[in-house]
């Protein structure tokens, strides 16, 4: 009897094993197709053509005139980060004429009142738009209200943007964004560009398979797809659209130009478009500017940023369930959804692009399967290993004959996405976040899961009852001041993108300081490629700090606000003193968080610092402790 169920059992284990081992290999197959259209085109580029990877000029960006963009932020439950959002974009934006516009909605009032104050902040810039409805709706109902509030803007001002940007309340938008897309708005009716993750610590797994999925799929993925079929599916931020596309869409759908009856709006607003012929689409991967290599530490652990990627970065949910959740929304909205609005119309690689996004819906089940299989066979086997009773080993190869040559190319395939995941994510976060892409795929195949079992309980719901699937808003959070100073350019980047110095002049500077351990800021003073006020504007900019004025100094009357050998060994000067008995403090070079406290303490009073050129700093300490000064150390 025995004997009996277990053969039962090992032979729905072998039903199991075929099954999983052909999924996986049609998958497989699939995923290898667009690494070889991508390697195949980079093959052709480097090796044929000896054609370098195009890079983008800040100063023809900057060279081009300005025109106005408009920027929807939509907004629901957002009171705890929207204000950041804005306060961080106004600084950094290397921009002018924009106009943000925050769609709030009328039962959402501690929102409403954070958007209000970011509008009495800088009404030239920011805008309210108001839902006039109970949210939360959809996200494309709130954009639709937005984009009626833009027309609304227009007529008001006699004018019409160029372009319609699509962002979140949790986007760290590149600097140089506005100036890319008013260069190339003339030339696309919809200009996508990459969306990587802020700097995640190695401990944040969950937050890390975003981290690895944006980093394959805007460096490889989409730029196949484009290649081949024409279009780009929107990722619903760092997204510009055409003011002419915008407006045929609203006229064509009764002033409702994004969908309201998908959760992934951005995704489908790309086909949209292209059915009323507005095929011009594209996706911007480009680097701002071509920068020095990186030494080998960077090569280890970098941002983003540090390759000189023109993207919006953000945080990604960083829970098991936020997760899941998140994607069970873009799942709904792109796999039933999707198949059921979309069809399969259009050419055969439109249809094989929409296969490739439907097919997570059976393999991801199929993926937990696999584990499930497996552990199953890996202890059967050693239960079986010397056993006489039953002959274990010989009834599972039952379609060893057969079916190894399957699971030998599925080993290969494995090995070769575990490459491809490895090598994309090194290649914009670092090597370290590059080899924790491996245990992180398995924890990516369960959050997959999870999110494909949830969309398809929604789906099936949505089709038994006939309710509409609710909005499953992910809630956003925003880096902190210090984090964003930790996200910013550095100061060599910083000084090619404004200008200062070029990019060959950098890599001159650096490879000399390699050798010889000279501050870069200070080597480029000593050659005379940069001035010591130029050097203090990019470190003020750099940190996000205020620039003492040439025309001001320190208050004589706080020389002593700081002990004497404080100052001299830091080279830090009390300069001004607030209202609020905030002491700020004038340096060349920011201290650490251990000076910091270290001033706190003996003050009492809360540090903040302002930046001034090396000589005025080394004047004012030899002023403020003039026994001993040292001159203080140009970065």
């Amino acid at each position: 009897m025995l004997n009996t169920w277990l053969s039962v059992y090992l032979d729905v284990l072998n039903g199991l094993i075929v099954a999983t081992a052909f999924v996986i290999l049609v998958s497989g197959l699939d995923d290898l197709v667009i690494d070889i259209v991508f390697w195949a085109g980079e093959f052709k580029r480097r090796v044929l053509q000896h054609q370098p990877r195009p890079t983008l000029s800040a100063e023809a960006l900057r060279a081009r005139e300005e025109r106005w963009f408009a920027i929807m932020v939509p907004a629901w439950h957002e009171s705890d980060v929207i204000a950041n959002m804005i306060e961080n974009t106004l600084e950094t934006l290397d921009y002018s004429r924009y106009v943000v516009f925050l769609g709030t909605y009328r039962n959402d009032p501690a929102t409403a009142m954070e958007a209000d104050k970011m509008v009495a902040r800088d009404p030239a810039h920011i805008h309210r738009a108001i839902v006039d409805a109970d949210g939360p709706t959809c996200k494309a109902d709130c954009l639709n209200w937005i984009l009626r509030s833009i027309a609304d803007y227009e007529g008001a001002h006699g004018m019409q943007f160029a372009g319609v940007l699509m962002h979140d309340c949790e986007d760290v938008i590149h600097p140089m964004e506005l100036k890319y897309f008013n260069d190339q708005i003339d030339n696309y009716d919809l200009i996508q560009l990459p969306v990587a993750s802020l700097d995640v610590p190695a401990s944040a797994l969950v937050a890390g398979t975003y981290l690895d999925d944006f980093a394959e799929v805007h460096q490889k993925d989409v730029i196949v797809r484009q290649k081949l079929t024409g279009l780009v599916p929107g990722a619903g931020v760092a997204l510009c659209y055409s003011r002419q596309a915008i407006g045929a869409a609203m006229a064509e759908y009764d002033g409702t130009a994004f969908n309201t009856g998908t959760l992934t709006e951005d995704y489908d607003f790309s086909f949209r478009l292209a059915a009323l012929g507005f095929t011009r689409q594209t996706f911007a991967h480009t680097p701002l500017q071509r920068l020095p290599a990186h030494r080998a530490r960077d090569w280890w652990q970098r941002s983003a940023t540090a390759t000189g990627l023109l993207a919006t970065c953000e945080y990604f949910p960083s829970t098991f369930r936020t997760a899941y959740r998140q994607r069970a929304r873009w799942i709904l909205g792109i796999a039933f959804l999707g198949w059921e609005q979309l069809r399969w119309r259009g050419s055969f690689l439109n249809k094989y692009m929409f296969f490739r996004d439907r097919k997570g819906i059976i393999t991801a089940p199929f993926s937990m399967l696999a584990y499930f299989v497996l552990a199953n066979t890996l202890v059967l086997l050693l239960v079986g290993k010397g056993s006489d009773s039953y002959p274990l080993t010989s009834h599972l190869v039952l379609y060893a004959q057969w079916l190894w040559p399957v699971l030998v190319i599925n080993t290969f395939l494995l090995a070769n996405r575990l490459f491809e995941r490895i090598y994309f994510v090194t290649r914009l976060d670092g090597l370290q976040q590059g080899l924790l892409s491996i245990p992180r795929t398995i924890l990516n195949n369960f959050v997959n899961f999870w999110a494909v079992s949830r969309a398809w309980h929604q789906y099936a719901s949505h089709l038994i009852t006939g309710e509409s699937i609710a909005w499953d808003k992910t809630s956003h959070t925003y880096p902190t001041t210090a984090e964003l100073v930790r996200h910013r350019r550095r100061l060599g980047e910083m000084l090619v993108e404004h200008g200062v110095i070029t990019a060959a002049e950098l890599e001159t500077a650096v490879e000399f300081q390699h050798t010889h351990s000279v501050p870069l800021g200070q080597l480029l003073i000593e050659s005379g490629r940069l001035t010591p006020e130029l050097l203090a504007d990019a470190l003020a900019e750099q940190a996000d700090l205020p620039r003492v004025r040439h025309d001001t100094g320190p208050v004589p009357s706080l020389a002593g606000a700081i002990p004497r050998e404080i100052i001299r060994r830091h080279h830090v000067v009390p300069f001004a003193q607030s209202d609020d008995d905030t002491l700020q403090v004038a340096v060349a070079v920011l201290p650490d968080a251990a000076v910091t406290r270290r001033i706190n303490a003996v003050t009492g009073m809360h540090v903040t610092y302002i930046v001034a050129c090396d000589y005025e700093v080394a004047q004012w300490v030899a002023d403020a402790a003039p026994d001993d000064v040292q001159h203080a150390g140009t970065p």
